[in-house]
């Protein structure tokens, strides 16, 4: 039995626990995408540059000389006679390779330049060195 003085209430679709879960699901996804890059190198002060090209193809190697002449390929530290057969290892079976050096400003030039020789012995290694814009 149904009393006379109550008003019908008309159902309500509360959105407002719905926005706020939206929301979550957003930033999950925003924050989530923020680390999807991919750095392939470690951290060092690149030189600058004002004639710096962009690379348009990625690079499958990146070779790290920091400034204390410690060589990385792709954050894995080695040494300067491993290196060539690394990258070999990198090519598999392909006919040519990309390689970006990124040395610190501070590297010695007579380091990089070591590491550029030993890496033009490899057939097929194609050179690009890292800089920055100022």
């Amino acid at each position: 039995m149904r009393l006379q003085d109550e008003p019908d209430i008309p159902p309500q679709i509360n959105i407002v626990p719905m926005i706020d879960v939206i929301f979550a699901i957003l930033t999950f996804f925003i924050m989530s995408s923020l680390f999807l890059t991919k750095s392939a190198s470690l951290p060092v002060n690149l030189p600058k540059a004002a004639t710096a090209k962009s690379q348009t193809s990625p690079a499958p190697a990146t070779v790290t000389i920091d400034k204390m002449g410690n060589i990385s390929l792709n954050k894995q530290l080695t040494n300067l006679d491993k290196l060539p057969t690394n990258i070999k290892n990198l090519m598999g079976n392909n006919s040519e390779i990309i390689v970006i050096i990124n040395a610190d400003k501070q590297a010695t030039h007579g380091q990089v330049v070591t590491v550029m020789d030993n890496l033009r012995q490899v057939n097929g290694v194609k050179l690009a060195i890292a800089t920055e814009k100022p």
